[in-house]
């Protein structure tokens, strides 16, 4: 059974037991977290939502709360002597799906 969930204005398809990396959210390491955003549940027969399906959650448990790696952004004009480097790391929190409840 796998079911596509929105959280924080990205979808996401999971499946029970994978460790998917989330934009930060408040919790600890270890804490439960419910996603009630679900937006289709596929396996045997699947239900899409208007938008969402009415009853359906996702149950997952906080595994991680970190900083992913660099991304790097460079700004050049050529010939202009002008050139910027900037870094920026996103922060994650990683989820485990423990459950899809219909």
């Amino acid at each position: 059974m796998y079911a596509v969930l929105s959280q924080g204005g990205k979808q996401y398809k999971v499946v029970e037991g994978d460790v998917i990396r989330f934009d930060r959210m408040d919790g600890a390491v270890g804490d439960a977290v419910q996603f009630d955003q679900v937006l289709l549940v596929g396996g045997t027969e699947v239900q899409v939502g208007r938008p969402v399906v009415d009853g359906a959650r996702v149950s997952g448990e906080i595994v991680a709360q970190g900083k992913d790696r660099k991304v790097l952004i460079f700004k050049l004009r050529r010939r202009k002597n002008y050139h910027r480097k900037r870094g920026f790391r996103r922060q994650y929190t990683g989820v485990r799906i423990t459950g899809i409840q219909v």
